[in-house]
């Protein structure tokens, strides 16, 4: 009697064939339609599933419906999109999304344009090539802040290593991007116009490490705004307000010699100060090409993930742009309407992710097949989004930073059709705990996020104008991947 209660007996019912993409928890393969009650919303769909699973301990489940979370009964769902109750619903069912709660935050003495996480399962991390065991790599965050410097911290919120100060081979300006490319390397760039990598040591206690400066890298003329890494190529990536994209080599030997013109720039002000602070004692390279297309500045790059002599770029001048990079040439040339102010892959489903001026993400197919330009449209942010990151755990996880104090979590399977196309609803908000309690800041004011990153460990790390690193973590927030 306790399976009728479950699905329900009355006059307006509906077959519904029940999904799901991860294997621990899917139904038998020869489990059919099940006729349910259309006044069924999430908490009884999700008693159901515990009860056909017959689990030990009940699961909280979270319902898709044509790439959408039902949010009300069946009924209202087939009566809003005009779907008869003759019809087999297909109804995907996944773990229910948790809240991201709040961890730490760490203060710094500026503001933080840019952040990074180093753990077992970071990119930088499984790039190892000393011989490191993954399951040593510590847990380690990297910021790089407006006062010109780069600090390695620790989970308990210390500084176990600080960058060099201008004069001794660190940034003369504000560092405006900072990346681990292995755990013993990082490299950094700023409005100095270098780029800069970096020997990162930890003493044997854990608690100290340093900086060291490995080589300079010059031939951008404007501030360089963001950095991507490919560790066992030797390759960095460069995205410069000068509007071009950088290839550059982590090895000297690759590498040609620095112009020495840049170096040694003329006599402004800026110009001398770069030059009183140049370390000699450091190497100085140039770039291995530069590609020069964009008409604007160019603010991010990313190394394709699926093929490393493929590159991303995304500009001010509203393109997104594929290059192949064995050759330095342009491949293709995506126009969107509004200026691009960062850039993620989401590679599992062939889109690039690019957040904009007008508030929104775009969700583009960059492969020559596409037919149209945007797949999908992420609305939610009131100011530009100027950081992205992908969810480490799952295919269609998102995370965003803007300008209006805020980080959003998306999973690109919320969506829902309208006049401008297919368009997303993040999942969560992550506001800012620095001013916690207080009224809404218009428009981002003090609270600006500048860098976000997404980590299986350490969790969601954000920063910005309030001068502090947040870490936020809730476990599965979107749902593993755990098919099999």
């Amino acid at each position: 009697m306790a399976d009728k209660d479950l699905i329900g007996l009355s006059n307006t019912q509906v077959k519904v064939q029940l999904t799901t993409r991860h294997s621990d928890i899917s139904l038998p393969e020869n489990t059919g339609p099940i006729l349910v009650n259309t006044n069924l919303r999430r908490y009884a769909l999700s008693t159901l599933v515990n009860a056909l699973l017959e689990t030990e301990k009940p699961i909280p489940f979270e319902f898709l419906v044509n790439g959408k979370y039902l949010r009300t009964s069946i009924d209202e769902y087939l009566t809003a999109h005009g779907i008869s109750a003759e019809t087999v619903l297909t109804v995907e069912y996944l773990r229910a999304i948790i809240p991201p709660v709040h961890l730490a935050s760490f203060k710094h003495d500026d503001w933080i344009s840019s952040v990074d996480i180093l753990s077992s399962t970071s990119i930088a991390g499984q790039w190892d090539t000393t011989g490191i065991p993954k399951s040593l790599v510590q847990e380690r965050i990297l910021s790089g802040s407006y006062d010109g410097l780069l600090r390695v911290w620790n989970m308990s919120s210390e500084v176990v290593a600080t960058s060099s100060a201008a004069g001794h081979g660190g940034h003369t300006a504000p560092v405006k991007a900072a990346k681990f490319a292995s755990p013993t390397q990082a490299i950094s760039s700023g409005l100095d116009r270098t780029i800069r990598v970096w020997k990162y040591t930890e003493d044997a206690d854990g608690f100290s490490a340093s900086l060291s400066p490995q080589i300079e890298l010059y031939g951008h003329k404007a501030s360089v705004d963001c950095l991507a890494t490919h560790h066992p190529s030797s390759r960095i990536l460069s995205a410069s307000a000068d509007h071009s994209v950088g290839i550059w080599s982590t090895r000297k030997s690759d590498a040609p010699a620095a112009l020495a013109a840049l170096i040694q720039p003329n006599n402004s002000r800026s110009a001398k100060r770069r030059k009183l602070s140049t370390s000699t004692s450091t190497p100085q390279r140039g770039p291995l090409a530069l590609l020069k297309s964009h008409i604007a500045p160019v603010s991010s790059t990313i190394f394709s993930p699926n093929d490393a002599t493929v590159a991303y770029s995304a500009s001010w001048d509203h393109t997104l742009r594929t290059w192949d990079l064995p050759t330095a040439s342009l491949v293709d040339t995506r126009t969107t309407s509004h200026a691009l102010l960062s850039l993620t892959a989401l590679p599992e489903l062939n889109l690039i992710a690019v957040g904009t001026s007008a508030r929104h993400i775009t969700l583009i197919d960059p492969r020559a097949s596409a037919t149209t330009i945007a797949a999908m449209t992420l609305r939610g942010h009131t100011n530009a989004i100027v950081a992205l990151a992908r969810d480490p755990d799952n295919a269609y996880g998102l995370l965003s930073g803007s300008h209006d104090g805020t980080c959003r979590i998306w999973d690109v399977r919320s969506s829902r059709s309208d006049k401008d196309g297919v368009v997303g609803e993040s999942i969560y908000t992550i506001t800012r705990e620095s001013v916690k309690g207080e009224l809404r800041r218009v428009a981002g004011e003090g609270v600006k996020v500048f860098g976000v990153c997404w980590n299986r460990e350490v969790g969601i790390v954000s920063a910005g104008e309030d001068k502090r690193l947040q870490v936020n973590r809730g476990k599965g927030i979107v749902g593993s991947e755990d098919s099999g």
